[in-house]
């Protein structure tokens, strides 16, 4: 018996380790998802400070909102001073309904993944240094307010001047 238990020790060990791993890479990935957000942006008044990678998942992080299955549905960094780019990574979170970045030095485009998120409804990320064009596809088009108040990104051939609304049959464009 006890050498049973000699062969089947070593095995054992490398299971629970490598359980412990997967669930590591699986069981955080929208915790993993906005750790690369985080790791992308200047954050002078360490707003993200809370945004902790080894926590299980980031329902306990400051400026983020989760369901009861604490999946994440909400972040909310307006006004935060940040810096950086947006990373596609984003588009992990199938479960975020709302996107607020407005009022920040983010620069860059916006990463087609966002496009991605079957339940997103409200995107701000106005008043920002983004520049390109704006995705028209995918969720995009489900969104309640919307606006990209800039004057650097654009739609096909159209520069936003103010905001888009999406709520409607017809695109606005206007100051």
């Amino acid at each position: 018996m006890t050498m049973v238990i000699e062969q089947v020790m070593p095995s054992l060990f490398w299971l629970i380790l490598a359980f412990q791993f997967l669930h590591r890479v699986t069981g955080n990935a929208e915790g993993d998802a906005l750790n690369a957000l985080k790791t992308n942006l200047a954050d002078p008044n360490n707003i993200l400070q809370s945004w902790d990678p080894t926590l299980v998942n980031p329902c306990t992080w400051f400026h983020v909102t989760c369901n009861s299955q604490n999946s994440v549905t909400r972040i909310d960094l307006g006004d935060a001073n940040l810096s950086g780019q947006l990373v596609s990574q984003l588009g992990q979170l199938s479960n975020l309904q709302y996107l607020r970045l407005n009022n920040n030095s983010l620069s860059g485009t916006i990463p087609m993944l966002l496009t991605t998120i079957p339940s997103l409804q409200v995107l701000d990320l106005s008043n920002n240094k983004l520049v390109g064009d704006v995705p028209v596809n995918g969720s995009f088009s489900l969104f309640t307010p919307i606006s990209f108040v800039t004057k650097s990104l654009k739609i096909g051939t159209i520069i936003i001047l103010a905001r888009i609304n999406y709520n409607c049959d017809k695109t606005y464009v206007g100051n």
